[in-house]
């Protein structure tokens, strides 16, 4: 069984829906997901929110991957957009494949595929990240990105 990673930034919504951190490299993550009843649609199969909320996290962390040697992961990324393909349901165990195809300064350029227990791709996506400090909240002040405490 493989070892699952401390994720380098809180994500209460991450830890809440029970994803694990597997591999964490160079321009690349890897997740995985044990289907639980809170993930279900009404097909009982995983709810596509959940693919594609597993989609965003791995291209996520794919993007930052290339920072790993900079104090705590350097810049954290924000979603700019999305685009997902459905291509059968997700049961069981699912993984979840990012990787950072290009990047720029500001910007991270990223694909990923949420696989089947059985290996078959059961959804894929590329995505737009932006490379950010800090982030406008409401009344435009500043949030900072949090951190995990060791």
């Amino acid at each position: 069984m493989t070892t699952s990673l401390a994720f380098p930034v809180h994500i209460p919504f991450v830890q809440q829906l029970g994803f694990e951190l597997i591999r964490l490299d160079d321009g690349e993550a890897e997740l995985r997901l044990s289907v639980r009843e809170l993930h279900l649609n009404s097909w009982e199969v995983a709810h596509g929110g959940v693919l594609m909320t597993l989609l965003d996290v791995a291209m996520a962390h794919a993007a930052r991957s290339i920072h790993r040697d900079q104090p705590d992961f350097g810049p954290g990324v924000v979603t700019v957009e999305m685009k997902t393909s459905f291509m059968r349901p997700g049961e069981g165990q699912l993984r979840a494949v990012g990787r950072l195809l290009h990047r720029s300064t500001t910007m991270a350029f990223c694909e990923g595929s949420v696989l089947g227990e059985d290996g078959k791709l059961c959804a894929h996506a590329t995505g737009t990240f932006k490379y950010l400090k800090a982030l406008p909240g409401r009344g435009r002040s500043l949030k900072a990105l949090q951190r995990t405490t060791g």
